[in-house]
């Protein structure tokens, strides 16, 4: 009897600490929407925008763009996002992050792991559409249109 007792314990604690490990973390604060309030940037596509509408990096050709071209700067419920691209013969060479989420020790973990992962999607695209970091959704949006927007402005 005392052997059946100790194997129903063990099997109760570990299935308890499979739920505990299992939990997510809730946010006590609804999300702001992006772009509102008092000085807040905007990005609003254009028609027909999404992820088809992201401008993929001409790799010759006429566009040959070279130099340094930074994205606007996208607001997130959790911080700015902004990045910088720098084109070399028309080719995404770099991408850097120049503002990402840092309001508290959360967002700064999520940023840290999220935004080499972006980066690393880009430069494989040559484009902004990429994937999204999965548990950092609103980083990779705002990382995204930033990306776009750079794009956009070295003419790519």
């Amino acid at each position: 009897m005392a052997v059946r007792r100790a194997a129903l314990m063990a099997a109760s604690s570990v299935t308890g600490l499979v739920l505990l490990l299992s939990l997510k973390p809730h946010h006590t604060t609804p999300p702001a929407l992006a772009g509102t309030g008092p000085g807040a940037a905007t990005s609003s596509p254009g028609p027909g925008s999404g992820r088809s509408g992201h401008s993929t990096v001409s790799s010759g050709g006429g566009a040959g763009a070279n130099g340094t071209f930074t994205g606007a700067v996208e607001q997130t419920p959790y911080g700015p996002v902004q990045v910088a691209v720098t084109l070399s013969h028309g080719k995404l060479a770099e991408v850097r992050a120049l503002q990402t989420p840092s309001g508290d020790a959360r967002s700064r973990a999520i940023a840290g792991y999220a935004v080499p992962t972006l980066t690393r999607e880009a430069l494989g695209a040559q484009s902004a559409d990429i994937q999204a970091v999965s548990g950092a959704s609103y980083t990779s949006e705002g990382y995204m249109q930033s990306l776009q927007s750079a794009l956009d402005r070295a003419g790519a």
